[in-house]
């Protein structure tokens, strides 16, 4: 894989919307200062933003999930990577949108951002998908690997016009959904359609671990059967994963399997992403040589070719 040094600077963002779709879920929508558009304008989907959130208090006290009431009182020094959903470019004005979870100290502070807030955004950081030269993208996504894949989805359908797109997502359970259009069919509840998607007309292929939504397993379990029963042309067919390491690992193993080509977008701990702390190290190998050597999730990532990756 090719790794290029995309520009990046620091930018003040004003908060547009600051909106939960579910008790873990929201999305925030930010419009970055004019100067950051030409670069933003070329922000590759699995790139990510460091953003500042060592400022913002705590909400109410009444707000706070009980099982984040220990943790949210730590202190939030470093900023958090976020990968975007979308990047939409105007005239004189970039927009970014990102879903996130609230899951600790920082993202529970998030929730506290409201219209009209500023705050600081380093990006865009790392490398992220290549766009498909095949007439057929599969996107693999499980749980909050969901985002850059949506927002993959939409840059290939403007850029790639000719190429076909066929998505599989993959959750615990139907809450974990980690997406803003959510709809249920209202004859059968397991019906799930998902709007990001659906407006593009790419069709959905949903599983769950529980059932509660789409078929019951893991999502590569539906992907090995879609294969099996489709047999796309593996010369002309690609596939993109995002998600737990697990189920990263499993897609390499179809990808290995099926003899596709695959980019996964790996998940470390990134305090500083831009590589100088060194500590989002992924253990790759030489296919050449057989050597196995270290890469930087921030830098040289998020994005890897699945064979480039020494999987533990």
């Amino acid at each position: 894989m090719e790794h290029k040094t995309p520009k990046k600077g620091i930018f003040n963002a004003s908060v547009l919307q600051n909106r939960a779709f579910s008790d873990k879920y929201s999305r925030i929508t930010f419009e970055l200062e004019k100067k950051a558009k030409t670069i933003f304008s070329k922000a590759a989907a699995g790139q990510f933003a460091e953003i500042e959130v060592a400022g913002l208090a705590l909400p109410a006290q009444n707000s706070i999930p009980q099982q984040l009431t220990d943790v949210s009182q730590r202190n939030v020094i470093l900023r958090r990577p976020f990968s975007f959903a979308d990047v939409v470019t105007g005239k004189d004005s970039v927009v970014v949108e990102i879903l996130y979870a609230v899951v600790g100290a920082a993202t529970i502070r998030m929730k506290t951002l409201k219209t009209g807030d500023k705050v600081s955004v380093i990006g865009p950081l790392g490398n992220g998908f290549s766009l498909p030269d095949k007439k057929l993208a599969i996107l693999v996504a499980g749980g909050m690997g969901a985002p850059p894949l949506v927002h993959l989805s939409s840059i290939i359908k403007s850029q790639c016009p000719d190429t076909e797109i066929v998505v599989f997502v993959g959750t615990k359970s139907v809450s974990d959904l980690a997406f803003f259009e959510v709809k249920a069919d209202k004859f059968d509840k397991k019906k799930i359609t998902l709007g990001e998607f659906d407006r593009h007309k790419i069709k959905a292929h949903i599983s769950t671990d529980d059932g509660s939504a789409g078929s019951k397993g893991f999502v590569t379990e539906i992907l090995k059967q879609w294969l099996k029963e489709n047999k796309p042309d593996i010369n002309n067919t690609i596939m993109y994963a995002c998600g737990p390491e697990p189920m990263l690992r499993a897609s390499a193993a179809v990808s290995s399997e099926f003899k596709i080509p695959c980019q996964v977008s790996l998940e470390r701990r990134m305090a500083c992403g831009t590589g100088l702390c060194q500590g989002c190290a992924v253990k790759c190998i030489d296919k050449k040589t057989n050597t196995e050597f270290y890469k930087l999730c921030c830098k040289d990532g998020p994005v890897f070719w699945s064979d480039e990756v020494v999987w533990q």
